[in-house]
C-alpha cells in the first residue's frame, strides 16, 4: 500500500518503531565511506531507478497502469505544478494570495528542516522573522571563501541586531502572556549571543561561526514558540475523537543497521508538527506509545525514500485491538495562509495548483504518510522519509506537495537516512518531548 496519485504514487506504508535515550549522543557511527547499494522493494508506485519509464506498485497491489502512461502523467503533473497550468480539475480555481511571510522569505527554497519548522509556527510577527532571516542567511555567507565569508557574516549580524533593536517591542507584544517571562529571558540570551558571534567574526574564527549561529537560531525558535497561545483552531468534528497532537512533539528513533559497511547504528531525532498536521502527528505518536514500530524493519530504501510501518500479515496498517479493524486517518494538508488544514482532498482536487504548503517536501528527511493510490483517506501506519530531490521532486515545485500528509522533519542525523537499507531494524522510537500535547491517546485504553 503506497500513497499515490496516478503517476505520482510514491509512497505506501511500511513498518517499524524505535526507542531512544534522551541522553543519547547524536553521533551515528559510520564505519566506512563505501557506496550504498540502493535496493528497490515494491512497496508503492514510484519510478524505478533502473527504468524511469516504469513505476513500481506495492507488493500487495496489482499494476493499474502501464509504465508509459505513468511517465506521461508524471511529466504533465510536474509541468502543471511548476507552471501553474492545471493538469486536471477546475481551471478557474484561484490560489490564495501570497502572505506577508511568503514575501519576506521569497528566494531560493528553504531546505533546512529547523528553519522550515520555525516558519511553520502559527504566528504572525514580522519583527521576529526579520531577526530570524539574516541569522539564517549566515549559512549562505559561509559558502564564500576566505575573509569574504566573515565580512558577509558581520553584515548578517548587523542586520539581525538592528532588526532586534527596532522590533523588540513588537516582538514582546506578540508573546503569549503565560510564556512572556521565558521569552524575554531568551531575547536577553539572543542579544548577548549576537555580540559573542560578532566577536567571533572579528577574530576570524570561522569554524566557531556555525555552532554559535545554531545556538542563536534556537533562541529565536524558542521565542517564536512562546508566541503561540494554545492550539489555534478546532479539528473537524469527525476527527475529534482520534488521537490528536495539539502542538509539537519530538521523538528519537534508534536504528540498528545490518550488513552495512558504512553504518552500525544511528539515532534520528524527529520533530512532529501537530500545529499543521494534528491528526497525522497524533496518530503516529499514539502508535509510538504502543511500541508499534519497535523491532520493525526498514521495508523500502531505494535512494528516493526510506519507508516502514507495514505490519506482518495481510493487513497494511495498524489494527486497533479495540475494534479489530484497521485504523485509518484522513489526508491532512495545511496551506500557507490558511488557518485550518484541508482534509480528505489533495490540493489538486480542489484546484489549488500553485498553493504552498506549510510543511513542504523541501528538506532531506521530510516525513510523511503513505497511503493507497486512489484513496486519500487510507493512511494508517506506514511512513516514509524523502531522501533527495529528483526531476519530479524539486523543492517548492514538485509532485508530492499537496498529495501526501507531511507531519514532521528529521532534525538530527538526517543525512544518515541515505545509509539505511531494507532489513535494518528500528530498535525503538521514544517520545522525548511533547507527549502532553497528545489528546485522546488510544494507547492508554486497555487492549
Amino acid at each position: 500500500m503506497f500513497s499515490s496519485y496516478s503517476s505520482s504514487s510514491l509512497y505506501t506504508t511500511s513498518k517499524s518503531p524505535l526507542f531512544n535515550n534522551p541522553n543519547h549522543s547524536f553521533n551515528c557511527f559510520r564505519l566506512s565511506h563505501s557506496p550504498i547499494n540502493a535496493s528497490i522493494r515494491r512497496f508503492t508506485p514510484i519510478a524505478s531507478s533502473q527504468n524511469p519509464n516504469r513505476f513500481q506498485f506495492t507488493h500487495k497491489q496489482k499494476d493499474r497502469f502501464t509504465g508509459i502512461k505513468e511517465c506521461v502523467l508524471s511529466v504533465a503533473l510536474a509541468v502543471g505544478l511548476i507552471t501553474g497550468v492545471p493538469a486536471v480539475g477546475n481551471a478557474n480555481a484561484v490560489a490564495p494570495a501570497l502572505s506577508d511571510l511568503a514575501v519576506l522569505i521569497s528566494g531560493p527554497p528553504i531546505k533546512d528542516p529547523e528553519a522550515l519548522l520555525r516558519y511553520a509556527l502559527p504566528i504572525d510577527n514580522k519583527a521576529i522573522r526579520e531577526v530570524q532571516k539574516p541569522l539564517e542567511d549566515i549559512t549562505e555567507s559561509l559558502k564564500n571563501s576566505g575573509v569574504k565569508a566573515l565580512d558577509s557574516v558581520e553584515r548578517n549580524l548587523k542586520q539581525a541586531s538592528r532588526a532586534l533593536k527596532q522590533g523588540k517591542s513588537m516582538i514582546i507584544a506578540g508573546l503569549a502572556e503565560s510564556k512572556k517571562d521565558h521569552a524575554i529571558e531568551l531575547l536577553g540570551k539572543l542579544e548577548v549571543g549576537m555580540e559573542e558571534l560578532q566577536k567571533i567574526a572579528e577574530d576570524k574564527k570561522r569554524d566557531a561561526v556555525a555552532p554559535k549561529q545554531k545556538e542563536l537560531l534556537q533562541y529565536v525558535g524558542g521565542v517564536e514558540e512562546d508566541m503561540v497561545d494554545g492550539f489555534p483552531y478546532e479539528v473537524p468534528e469527525e476527527y475529534q475523537s482520534m488521537p490528536i497532537l495539539k502542538g509539537r512533539a519530538t521523538v528519537d528513533m534508534k536504528v540498528k543497521v545490518k550488513d552495512n559497511p558504512s553504518l552500525e547504528e544511528c539515532v534520528f531525532r524527529i520533530v512532529l508538527d501537530g500545529y499543521n498536521a494534528p491528526v497525522t502527528a497524533g496518530n503516529f505518536i499514539d502508535l509510538v506509545e504502543r511500541h508499534f514500530y519497535d523491532g520493525m524493519e526498514i521495508q523500502r530504501a531505494d535512494g528516493f525514500v526510506v519507508q516502514t510501518g507495514d505490519p506482518e500479515g495481510p493487513a497494511e496498517g495498524f489494527i486497533d485491538p479495540s475494534t479489530e479493524k484497521t485504523r485509518t486517518i484522513p489526508l491532512e494538508i495545511m496551506v500557507d495562509g490558511e488557518k485550518t488544514p484541508v482534509y480528505g482532498e489533495t490540493l489538486e482536487d480542489i484546484g489549488l495548483y500553485k498553493a504552498q504548503t506549510k510543511l513542504p517536501f523541501n528538506a532531506f528527511g521530510t516525513m510523511a504518510m503513505a497511503r493507497e493510490e486512489f484513496e486519500n483517506n487510507s493512511a494508517s501506519s506506514q511512513v516514509f522519509w524523502l531522501l533527495k530531490e529528483s526531476e519530479l521532486t524539486p523543492s517548492n515545485a514538485n509532485i508530492l506537495d499537496g498529495r501526501y500528509s507531511v507531519f514532521g522533519y528529521v532534525t538530527k542525523n538526517e543525512d544518515f537516512l541515505a545509509d539505511l537499507k531494507v532489513g535494518d531494524v528500528i530498535e525503538s522510537v521514544q517520545v522525548v518531548d511533547g507527549l502532553d500535547n497528545l489528546v485522546n491517546p488510544s494507547y492508554k485504553i486497555a487492549g
